[in-house]
């Protein structure tokens, strides 16, 4: 189980995938940016009150079992997810290609990533709110 303040080995690798097993991913190494997402855009996607995620390099990440769907979400990105149970697995930038941002409850170990922080706190809903001493950015 991973923690706060421990370091993902360079050469460690995670697995996970969707709700019904369509598709499934490998992620390799240490993330560079983690955290719970309050933006519109993720409580819409995600139906959640907020998303959390890790953030890697592109070329940390693959896919070893099946094609994602593509839903462009705005004009910088898109969601990647399942056709089939309709899981949502990352966030891609459009203009940022070389990252993506994983949805952490979809690893086989969601612990291994935790969030840093809280981020795009003003889109925060009134009536939530978490009780943890992670840093908080607007």
């Amino acid at each position: 189980m991973g923690s706060q303040t421990e370091i993902v080995a360079s050469n460690q690798s995670y697995e996970g995938g969707c709700d019904c097993g369509a598709l499934r991913y490998r992620v390799t190494g240490p993330d560079y940016d983690s955290g719970m997402c309050h933006c519109r855009i993720c409580q819409r996607t995600s139906g959640a009150p907020a998303q959390a995620f890790a953030r890697f390099h592109a070329d940390q990440f693959s896919y070893t079992k099946g094609k994602p769907a593509i839903y462009f979400s705005s004009e910088h990105g898109q969601r990647e997810f399942c056709a089939d149970c309709g899981s949502q697995l990352l966030y891609r930038g459009r203009q940022a290609p070389y990252d993506v941002a994983l949805n952490t409850p979809t690893l086989d170990d969601p612990e291994a990533y935790p969030p840093r922080a809280h981020v795009w706190r003003r889109s925060r809903l009134s009536w939530f709110e978490t009780t943890d001493m992670l840093p908080r950015k607007e």
